[in-house]
């Protein structure tokens, strides 16, 4: 139940047989006892290394299964886990650690050094590699097991989730032991979780759909997992048959499609797929029920509040709506000023419940800015709601690119597109593509008589962005559109550029 601590509600729930198997992964299985007591070797090094409750632990580390025993054991010391995408660089790296301060820092082994150079004296760092390697697994391997959890209250602060916003400055959202809980046991119980329920888990685990939604849910449910440390379409075809539950993003069920193997067969045993961190397109949906016989849930949530909106477990699904909202959370479609529009209007989706975060990390002007006056939190999407309910999203009111289940900032993206030689300014959009939902496109305007040529723009955009926040294209253009007030209409952009990836064309990044 909400009001304790995160850790020592999903560890009630592990199942009492000590061979139950959680993970199962490329290097073999690891039981839900086996777990548990890792959880306590890894707290032993934490503890031993100075960190309390209350102190962040910003890990950048490759999915694993030593990965979730960090993760558990931050929760039983009572500290903030502070995950961040293994493909930001050095460059990025350095505001988070400054921003979230954290008492420790565990990387990949082989960016010890340049993580190591960011640090503040005092901090301390640790590593841990995919295969379960590093200094963390060294000591776990001989720390005496740190003995039950440090108890926290409802409220307390279980992790910092970094998301990008209008500022172009990523902003920690703080999401208490509450916020989980209470999120997770819902999810758990309208998605009707069952005893045999075995989950093919192939999103990663710095996300809140990998770890708090997928992981969640398995362990409230003593689950095994199929733990495959990246999507590999072959991968995930040959383990269907193994499983029931599938939760991905829209590119996993375009790709599936694309698959030869992928058809009714492969699905027999599956009783649920599960769609979310970005919009699913209705044409995917007729063609995944059309090609399996099975229609895909979608759902809606964000970093800020996790899961808001859900289609429904038993009844009607429909295409290009996200669902219901959750019970126990309330949802409104409102003016700008926070007014309820009737049913029909489209209108900023606005939340309220025990999932909302509790506000940005040394950001209380910004966290003042997203919530009404009665405690509403303004998510920044436009949507509308029909009579039934049901919600629809319409439109992104913040200026933000989801791809591949990823939220980019095109700001960021323009800056460090605006610093290279040969480029006066740019404009950063998303446009529809149908494997990753959105693509990252960017309109270049020259500086001088000499065009830059567009894929040099994007090779040098590597060294200074993550992957996947390099536009998948280039396009140079004299001048950007604007209006009386000098703003770029990106509007105009998209509707100009809108069939440039249609089919998936486009260079790949």
């Amino acid at each position: 139940m909400p009001g304790r601590s995160l850790f020592e509600l999903l560890r009630s729930r592990f199942p009492e047989d000590p061979e139950a198997v959680f993970l199962e992964h490329e290097r073999g299985v690891l039981r839900y006892a086996e777990a548990e007591a890792l959880s306590a070797r890894h707290a032993a090094v934490l503890a031993g290394a100075g960190v309390e409750a209350g102190d962040r632990v910003l890990v950048q580390v490759a999915k694993s299964p030593e990965a979730v025993a960090l993760y558990l054991a931050c929760l039983r010391l009572g500290a903030v886990f502070v995950p961040l995408n293994p493909a930001y660089t050095a460059a990025e790296l350095e505001y988070f650690i400054a921003d979230s301060e954290p008492r420790a820092v565990i990387c990949a082994p082989s960016r010890a050094g340049e993580t190591g150079a960011l640090l503040a004296p005092g901090t301390v760092l640790l590593t841990l590699g995919p295969e379960g390697e590093g200094t963390l697994s060294d000591r776990a391997r001989e720390a005496a097991p740190h003995v039950g959890s440090t108890p926290r209250g409802g409220g307390d602060l279980a992790a910092i989730l970094y998301t990008s916003g209008t500022t172009g400055r990523s902003k920690g959202a703080m999401l208490s032991h509450d916020n989980l809980a209470s999120n997770a046991l819902t999810l758990h119980e309208i998605w009707r979780f069952r005893p045999g329920d075995v989950l093919l888990h192939a999103l990663p685990i710095f996300h809140v759909h990998g770890l708090f939604v997928a992981l969640h849910c398995a362990m409230l449910n003593g689950s095994r997992v199929i733990f495959q440390s990246r999507f590999d379409v072959d991968a995930l075809v040959a383990r269907l048959p193994d499983a029931t539950v599938l939760m991905g993003v829209p590119t996993f069920y375009t790709r599936l499609l694309e698959h030869p193997g992928f058809g009714r067969e492969s699905c027999a045993n599956m009783r649920l797929f599960i769609s979310g961190s970005a919009p699913l397109l209705p044409e995917t949906f007729a063609r995944f029920e059309q090609r399996t016989g099975r229609r895909i849930l979608e759902r809606y949530g964000m970093t800020e509040t996790g899961m808001i909106t859900s289609n429904p477990c038993d009844g009607e699904r429909i295409a290009g709506t996200v669902g219901f909202p959750l019970p126990g959370v309330r949802v409104r479609v409102a003016d700008g000023e926070g007014r309820e529009l009737p049913r029909g209007a489209v209108g900023m989706l606005e939340v309220a419940g025990p999932n909302v975060f509790a506000g940005y990390w040394k950001m209380p002007e910004r966290s003042a800015a997203e919530f009404r006056p009665d405690g509403w939190f303004i998510t920044g999407d436009l949507a509308v709601m029909d009579e039934a309910g049901r919600v629809s999203i319409v439109g992104r009111a913040k200026d933000v690119v989801i791809s591949g289940g990823y939220n980019i900032y095109p700001k960021e993206v323009e800056e460090a597109l605006d610093r290279l030689e040969g480029v006066r300014e740019s404009a950063v959009i998303g446009l529809p593509e149908p494997d990753l939902g959105e693509a990252v496109v960017a309109v270049v305007v020259p500086e001088g008589q000499s065009a830059p040529d567009p894929e040099a723009l994007r090779e040098a955009l590597r060294g200074r962005l993550a992957g996947f926040k390099v536009p998948k294209r280039v396009v140079l253009r004299d001048a950007l559109p604007r209006n009386a007030m000098g703003k770029v209409q990106k509007n105009l952009l998209r509707e100009e550029l809108g069939a440039l990836l249609a089919g998936g064309a486009g260079a790949k990044g």
